[in-house]
């Protein structure tokens, strides 16, 4: 585990703890001897005086106690502490013992952080209120104390906007106990508010055989954070669904909620979505971060050539569709949302329909799907072009029906703007066609086309690299290209040692010129509409990548892994 460090031997005599720091190399023994005189002097422990006088610090202190005692030492700066096994105990307690779980090592054993690798008692009464069996291994108090002050912080940080009427049956009433138990919300508010701070976009819970498995999904890629005991597992579950107005007796079907809360003041939507699997139930929490600024045009990443298409078709067109395309998560919406702002202004009065709304905007009429009232995509986009817009923005185009509406809006005098699951841009209009749009339609209406994916960016403890000619080619870029001066990920605690902070777009825009749309009319293959969009100067999704490895903001890896081959 990373931060976690094993003593050279596990037995044998104890020394003194004067000698360990000589032979750990922190200071030499004539300054230790000092040291030991003006302890005597003033009465102190060997260990305070050191501090004291400047010769180690406390994380050095605390090394050499895991070494004279036979056991780890962990940093806890570089350790990832699970908030799942730090919650067993209470703060409280924690800070009169000095000493806080951080992690499971085993289906029955507890890591625990101590700084007073001697107090037995404080152990045993960890084993009792746990159920576990406890490893030690010695930390500085003050990382100690670090961690405590931030569980709290995290846990008092969370207020819930909305309390759910009590259940009447016997079941019910039985479950909501155990959500309400100060170890249950508590956790619960610790991973959100977690979460939240660490940017992620999604919480996962999965229960497994013995426990459950909490991750995040931060910057595109899950990752494991905490881990849930078994005891509290239903209890968890329970309490999100309450959060939630889910119905907590409900354990075969799956159901969706949303709940709001505020996080130091800021306002914080989740969309709780639960599924019954083969060991209990799986929770996924998408977390939409109202405290978040949406993205501007300057904002998005788009080099200068792709930025000035994508402004021509927004600003300078009365009617016309706008297309973004890629996969789910690769920040369409984000664009959309970009690309509402600069059109968002007195004159014009903009229309969305989305599912869900996502975010609040400003001077904006926004519309929720809402299929079980019969408003649907299809539904609303019906209403909104009688309602007099000038833009109208349509979430996703999914079916036939909203995407002839979409497509005749944009031949009867509407901006519209809206998203389209295709691998790239010159593969949309033959996406629409597939889906039963009349040729002249898609080419009469479209005017742009943005394909996009999200990167990672580099975090600031990059490390330079060089691309030799032969590792461009091999990954099938120029070789005249290099070699390069490029970067890769590093790792640092800012990044949780990943590398890597925050995303940016890669895009790809097409332009529909007399040509292509001559293509579209004959039902063109995409292949033939890349070629003539190339003509007239488009790049790859691979190539706009390329240009942002040179410029060191993300790496040739990230690249290739959100591009692929487009």
């Amino acid at each position: 585990m990373p931060g976690l460090i094993p003593p050279s031997t596990r037995t044998g005599a104890k020394r003194r703890i004067g000698d360990v720091i000589v032979q750990l190399g922190f200071t030499d023994r004539e300054t230790v001897e000092g040291s030991v005189d003006r302890a005597r002097e003033r009465g102190l422990p060997l260990g305070q005086a050191l501090i004291a006088d400047g010769v180690v610090n406390s994380s050095q202190l605390a090394r050499a106690l895991a070494e004279r005692n036979g056991l780890d030492y962990v940093d806890l700066n570089e350790f990832q502490v699970d908030h799942g096994a730090a919650n067993l105990v209470d703060a409280g307690k924690a800070r009169r013992y000095r000493t806080v779980p951080i992690a499971f090592t085993g289906e029955r054993t507890l890591l625990v952080a101590t700084a007073d690798p001697a107090n037995v008692l404080a152990l045993d009464d960890i084993t009792m209120a746990t159920g576990y069996e406890v490893r030690r291994a010695v930390a500085s108090a003050e990382d100690i104390e670090s961690v405590i002050g931030q569980l709290s912080r995290l846990d008092e940080s969370v207020q819930e906007l909305d309390e759910v009427e009590e259940e009447d049956a016997a079941q019910v009433i039985e479950l909501r106990e155990s959500a309400d138990d100060a170890p249950v919300v508590k956790l619960v508010h610790t991973v959100i508010a977690d979460a939240v701070t660490r940017g992620a976009s999604d919480i996962h819970f999965e229960p497994r055989q013995g426990d459950m498995r909490v991750r995040f999904r931060i910057d595109g890629v899950v990752s494991d954070s905490t881990t849930v005991p078994r005891h509290l597992v239903n209890g968890l579950v329970s309490r999100v669904k309450i959060m939630s107005d889910l119905d907590i007796a409900e354990r075969r079907k799956p159901q969706d909620g949303r709940v709001g809360l505020t996080i130091d003041g800021r306002r914080v939507d989740l969309r709780v979505a639960t599924l019954p699997v083969v060991r209990g139930e799986s929770v996924v929490m998408r977390i939409l971060d109202q405290g978040t600024s949406l993205s501007t045009i300057d904002m998005l990443g788009m080099g200068e050539t792709d930025r000035g298409l994508f402004e021509q078709a927004l600003l300078a067109r009365t009617h016309g569709a706008i297309l973004v395309t890629g996969p789910t998560g690769s920040g369409k919406t984000t664009t959309l949302y970009a690309g509402l702002g600069a059109l968002n202004t007195p004159d014009k009065t903009l229309v969305t329909i989305e599912d869900p709304v996502e975010y609040e905007l400003e001077g904006i009429k926004q519309v929720q799907v809402n299929v079980k009232a019969g408003l649907s995509f299809a539904a609303g986009l019906r209403s909104m072009v009688r309602a007099d817009p000038d833009v109208i923005m349509v979430g996703e185009i999914r079916d036939l029906e909203t995407a002839q509406i979409a497509i005749e809006s944009a031949l009867t005098g509407h901006l519209v703007l809206s998203t389209l699951h295709t691998n790239d841009a010159p593969m949309a209009a033959a996406r629409l066609i597939e889906m039963g749009i009349e040729p002249f339609l898609v080419a009469s209406g479209i005017e742009c086309v943005v394909a996009q994916r999200l990167a990672r960016r580099l975090c600031d403890c990059k490390v330079p690299v060089k691309l030799s000619k032969e590792v461009l080619q091999s990954n099938g870029f120029d070789p005249k290209l290099g070699p390069l001066d490029a970067f890769e990920p590093g790792k640092c605690v800012r990044c949780s040692g990943t590398g890597y902070r925050g995303r940016i777009g890669v895009y790809q825009v097409l332009r529909v010129t007399d040509p292509i749309r001559s293509a579209i009319l004959e039902k063109g293959s995409p292949e033939l509409i890349t070629s003539l969009a190339r003509d007239d100067g488009m790049g790859t999704l691979r190539e706009d990548g390329f240009e942002k490895v040179r410029a060191g903001i993300t790496s040739m890896a990230e690249v290739l892994r959100v591009a692929g081959g487009v």
